[in-house]
């Protein structure tokens, strides 16, 4: 990854629908529209008001579209926009991107109707996306010679292989959903990880750049990526897969909050206190700071489990950190790549504040139980209105020019 992963790529002369000129249009509105749906769906299934075919457990279908629905729309958004931009070559546009969107749509209907279509159909359909996607993104890497980008397609891998562990469970082979989910919730966690120590700091050195006082002697700007992030990251993969592999074993404990501590260290590095006058900045700060708070918190629950329920941590990082995240570079990469100034607007904040409303009270549920019913209800709401502005904001701007 370079410091300019999300410039603005060549594109091809396109004669046809402007939805399908770019990447990101079609995958970060479709990501926008699905986290509210899919909660929506959720919650009317909790309530008793529904009942969703699908073979996989309630929980486990909530779960595994939140991972691989609404994540995996975001990932591919921001691949299909970058990977341009790093190996020099043209983008997915047209057919070729309306099949890989299609793709992507018939995995969400064939989920939710799985006990009707049969979970083996079912799971060919939903794994068909991320199959093209990695063979998409495989071919650019290796066209364009970018071995620095490995990692993106060996992430892909796996994802498909957690979503495969998922699907196992479903059609009653193996009991590897939550195996798979925690495999998911990882790799996107590390891609985070590294993209976010990417882009973090070369966006707030830009930004701070450009204001009056930024270059006054002694004014500390954002640490580059070097050793310390390549020994954090070392560090949080080892934890993280030690909570894939063992989750309840103490050093897994242990490891989780040394890597939460140093992911907080390296977050520090990166200035975002200079950041509050510009939400589309300190949003990528913010949004950061919740995985080396799910590291800890899932760390401290190993060892005093009477007072940090494992839940805390897993929704820290879930709600927290990808849903943050994924907001905070779905609407600057939108406004960058539609030639919009990076800025954001009063509504732009507001969809900043409202996932981080929306992602302390699930985690807050989980650490007082006493409170938990009010508490979750507070977290949904402020979750759908987060993606209800976000497409109402953002919509217009990703279908029009």
């Amino acid at each position: 990854m370079s410091e300019t992963a999300v410039g603005i790529p060549r594109y091809k002369p396109f004669g046809g629908p402007q939805f399908f000129r770019q990447g990101f249009r079609p995958f970060f509105l479709s990501a926008g529209l699905w986290a509210v749906a899919g909660l929506v769906v959720w919650l009317a299934e909790v309530q008793d008001a529904i009942s969703i075919p699908t073979a996989f457990a309630p929980a486990a279908w909530h779960a595994h579209e939140m991972i691989f629905g609404f994540a995996g729309a975001v990932i591919a958004g921001f691949l299909l926009t970058a990977i341009p931009n790093w190996t020099g070559r043209m983008p997915l546009q047209g057919l070729p991107l309306i099949l890989l969107f299609g793709a992507w749509l018939v995995g969400r209907a064939a989920m939710a109707t799985s006990a009707l279509i049969g979970a083996g159909i079912a799971a060919v359909l939903d794994l068909s996306f991320l199959a093209l996607l990695l063979a998409a993104v495989l071919r650019e890497i290796l066209a364009g010679r970018n071995w620095r980008n490995l990692p993106m397609p060996i992430a892909l891998g796996g994802l498909l292989l957690s979503n495969i562990l998922t699907h196992a469970e479903a059609a009653g082979t193996v009991t590897t959903g939550a195996l798979g989910q925690r495999l998911g919730i990882s790799i996107v966690i590390l891609l985070i990880s590294l993209v976010g120590g990417r882009i973090i700091p070369s966006f707030t050195r830009n930004w701070l750049a450009k204001r009056q006082g930024a270059s006054i002697p002694g004014a500390r700007m954002p640490a580059g990526f070097n050793g310390f992030d390549r020994a954090c990251l070392a560090i949080t993969m080892a934890a993280l897969g030690g909570w894939v592999a063992a989750p309840d074993a103490e050093v897994t404990g242990v490891a989780l909050f040394v890597a939460g501590l140093a992911t907080l260290v390296r977050l520090a590095r990166w200035c975002g206190h200079r950041t509050l006058r510009e939400p589309l900045v300190w949003s990528l700060h913010l949004g950061f700071a919740w995985v080396p708070l799910g590291l800890c918190l899932l760390g401290l629950g190993e060892f005093l489990p009477e007072l940090i329920s494992p839940m805390s941590g897993l929704h820290a990082l879930t709600a927290g950190a990808i849903g943050s995240m994924t907001l905070a570079v779905m609407t600057r990469a939108t406004l960058g790549h539609t030639g919009r100034p990076l800025a954001a607007d009063g509504w732009t904040a507001a969809i900043y504040v409202l996932i981080a409303m929306a992602a302390a009270s699930r985690v807050a549920a989980s650490l007082l139980p006493d409170a938990y019913g009010p508490l979750i209800w507070i977290s949904a709401l402020a979750w759908i209105a987060t993606f209800s502005l976000f497409t109402l904001r953002f919509g217009r701007i990703l279908i029009a020019r």
